[in-house]
C-alpha cells in the first residue's frame, strides 16, 4: 500500500492483534506523533481481529503513515515469527534459557505453515531459506 497524500512522519509499532488499547506504551507513542488514538485502536483492531481469532495473541508489525492534515493510514504486516512459533508450540512465550530449557516443539509442517504466512514480507522467495530462518528463530527461543 502506498500512501496517496504527503507523508510527514512514518513509524512502526507492534501491538497484539485485535487487542490494541490506548494504554502505554502504544497510546503515548501515538499521541506524541499526532495520531488520533481512538481512531487508530478501532482501525487496527478491526483489521487484525480475524488474525487474532486464527492465531491467538500474536504481535503484529504495523507501519503508521501520518499525513500533513493529521490523518493517518496503517499498513498491517504478517505476525512476528516468534509469536507464530509460540502459537504453533502452544506456548505463552519462549524459553528464558534457550538450548537449555526446552519449552515446546513444532513439526516441519508447522514450520512450512509459518513460512507460508511470512513469505510475503521475507526478502527471498526461496521457501527453504525462509524455513531455515524460522527454524533458527525457534532454536533461539
Amino acid at each position: 500500500m502506498a500512501p496517496t497524500k504527503k507523508v510527514t512522519k512514518k513509524f512502526m509499532v507492534t501491538p497484539v492483534a485485535g487487542a490494541a488499547s490506548p494504554k502505554p506504551p502504544l497510546g503515548p507513542m501515538l499521541g506524541q506523533n499526532g495520531v488520533n488514538i481512538s481512531a487508530f485502536v478501532q482501525d487496527f483492531n478491526g483489521k487484525t481481529s480475524e488474525m487474532a481469532q486464527k492465531y491467538g495473541p500474536v504481535k503484529v508489525p504495523t507501519m503508521i503513515y501520518i499525513f500533513i492534515d493529521k490523518s493517518f493510514e496503517i499498513e498491517v504486516f504478517p505476525p512476528v515469527t516468534s509469536s507464530l512459533i509460540n502459537w504453533k508450540a502452544k506456548n505463552a512465550k519462549g524459553s528464558g534459557t534457550p538450548n537449555t530449557d526446552k519449552k515446546g516443539s513444532i513439526t516441519m509442517a508447522d514450520v512450512k505453515e509459518i513460512a507460508a504466512i511470512k513469505a510475503p514480507v521475507m526478502n527471498t522467495e526461496d521457501m527453504d531459506a525462509i524455513c531455515k530462518s524460522i527454524i533458527g528463530t525457534a532454536k533461539n527461543m
